[in-house]
């Protein structure tokens, strides 16, 4: 029963990864992507890992760590990626509507 368990948290981690490679393909631009990418690689990695866990118990403090490590690295390493793009001028999708960020950087060159 208990790897039965195991089995089906990791078939809904590999969906999760399966849904953010095709997130990667049918996104407009870099940023969609990106987020497309994290969100789903994060939660499918920790669902994945949580799903062996249940097979090699004796592997648990290490997939524990690794799955620490994947929830406090990818959302940072995202949003390092994805300022640097906006900083270097990758343009957004026609169809976005707010660009949080520039207008943040309009009003901080507005007040020097």
């Amino acid at each position: 029963m208990i790897h039965l368990i195991g089995a089906i948290i990791t078939l809904l981690g590999s969906i999760f990864l399966f849904l953010g490679t095709l997130g990667i393909l049918r996104m407009p631009d870099v940023y969609n992507r990106m987020q497309a990418g994290t969100k789903a690689t994060t939660l499918g990695s920790i669902l994945f890992f949580t799903g062996i866990i249940f097979y090699g118990s004796g592997w648990a403090g290490k997939l524990i760590i690794l799955i620490l490590f994947i929830i406090f690295t990818n959302p940072v390493s995202s949003h390092a990626l994805a300022r640097a793009a906006h900083h270097v001028g990758i343009k957004l999708t026609d169809k976005t509507v707010i660009d949080a960020l520039k207008e943040k950087e309009q009003r901080e060159i507005e007040d020097d």
